[in-house]
């Protein structure tokens, strides 16, 4: 009996081992199970957490999802429609400077040729005819009558009445006279005036143009001083400068336009500004002339006022 009683625990231990045995033997895990079930597991769970897709490379650390394919392609796109805008940019940016090298071209030869312009219009004005208004003809100047010189006056002093000047180079149908009357003998401003007048006939036209200037300043209200100025006026046209021509035989008339050759300048003023090709402005100075002295232009002006009037083509 008691021995019955040792020796169950002890076979109650080994039946259980027995049974027990194929059970454990049943129930190991291989490594590469368990880690291909917490694979399983892990997917599982990604799965669950990223619905639109796998995580980066970070192996679910990522806080954001992987990029997909339409993200990408749309990326793609935008990046291309940048492009395409930087070389729009790029080509206005030529475009815009290329119109502004011509329009900078353009504008540097406009103002060259307004430049040249602006100059031709200065010089053409450089000696505008402004006239004045219509003054009251002067009364007819009595020339007195001229007196045979005195034996003992010497020959260089003699009166000239009604000496023809040789006609200029410029104009060699116009012969116009310049009358002297006789005066005394002895009168200064008459012989320094009548020296200047024969340099201008003989044609030293340099040495007659200071003379007169000289008779000017020394004499500036005797009577021959439109004389003079006129006669500046018509070397100078001789010489060839019209321009400067113009300037005195203007400044003549404006002067004193009662003065006895203050006509005569006028008409050589005509003459003056045509070979400066202003005809405009040279029948203005005809008109002036007809409009001022009327019947009181000498006959010699008034037989070559229709001749130039009509070279001007005056109205």
């Amino acid at each position: 009996m008691a021995a019955t009683r040792l020796h169950f625990p002890v076979a109650l231990a080994i039946l259980l081992g027995l049974s027990a045995g194929p059970a454990s033997a049943q129930g190991v895990v291989s490594p590469e199970q368990r880690i291909e079930r917490l694979e399983k597991q892990l997917r599982e769970v990604q799965r669950q957490v990223f619905p639109r897709g796998q995580p980066a490379d970070s192996a679910g650390f990522s806080d954001e999802p992987a990029a997909t394919q339409s993200a990408f392609r749309t990326l793609d796109a935008r990046l291309g429609a940048l492009e395409r805008q930087l070389a729009d940019v790029l080509r206005q940016s030529e475009e815009n400077g290329h119109r502004v090298a011509v329009m900078e071209a353009d504008l540097a030869r406009l103002r060259s040729d307004q430049e040249a312009r602006l100059g031709e219009l200065e010089r053409a004005r450089a000696v505008p005819v402004v006239l004045q208004s219509p003054a009251p003809a002067p009364a007819p100047v009595a020339t007195p009558p001229v007196t045979p010189p005195s034996k003992s006056k010497p020959a260089s002093a003699s009166p000239v009445a009604t000496v023809p000047k040789p006609p200029p180079a410029s104009s060699a149908a116009t012969v116009v006279q310049q009358a002297t009357p006789a005066v005394p003998a002895n009168d200064p401003a008459e012989l320094a005036y009548d020296e200047g007048y024969q340099l201008w006939r003989a044609g030293k036209q340099d040495e007659a143009i200071v003379s007169l200037r000289a008779f000017v300043s020394a004499y500036p209200k005797n009577r021959r001083t439109s004389w003079a100025n006129n006669l500046i006026g018509r070397a100078l046209l001789d010489k060839g400068e019209p321009r400067a021509a113009a300037e005195a035989l203007l400044a003549n008339y404006r002067s004193d336009s009662k003065g006895e050759r203050a006509p005569d300048s006028l008409y050589y003023l005509g003459q003056a500004l045509m070979q400066l090709n202003q005809a405009g402005q040279a029948c203005k100075a005809y008109s002036e002339l007809e409009a001022v002295y009327g019947d009181n232009i000498r006959a010699e002006l008034k037989g070559l006022l229709p001749a130039a009037k009509t070279a001007a083509h005056c109205n």
